[in-house]
């Protein structure tokens, strides 16, 4: 679960390392608790990048918009089950919806391919 002002890696070779979560989009707030929506496995945010490769196209300070694939907070599935990882992680997101990297580094959530992110599950190395 991410929510707004988390810092999380990033998963793909676009150049960026760190980025920080400024806005998420969907997601939810549980009833009766806190009122900043938090995102899952699958959820869009759009983050900062904080730390990025030098000489790469994406800068520090730039924003973009980003797909959820680890959370280090456990996600309960439909068959009782969880699964959670040790950090979380994000992939950059072009304007059409895929991924700005041509490499996921580490495992993703299964999860994706139900929200149709099956270009990030093709190109993962590992899918949880």
């Amino acid at each position: 679960m991410l929510q707004a002002e988390s810092r999380c890696e990033v998963a793909d070779n676009s150049g960026a390392k760190i980025a920080y979560v400024i806005r998420v989009y969907g997601g939810s707030t549980g009833r009766g608790q806190y009122t900043r929506k938090t995102a899952g496995v699958g959820d869009t945010v759009l983050v900062s990048i904080k730390k990025s490769l030098p000489g790469s196209d994406i800068k520090q300070g730039d924003m973009s918009k980003a797909v959820i694939v680890r959370t280090a907070k456990s996600t309960r599935r439909a068959d009782g089950s969880y699964v959670k990882f040790d950090s979380s992680a994000v992939v950059l997101l072009t304007p059409e919806g895929n991924p700005k990297g041509t490499r996921i580094f580490g495992p993703v959530a299964r999860e994706l391919r139900e929200r149709k992110y099956m270009k990030i599950v093709s190109l993962a190395t590992e899918v949880v």
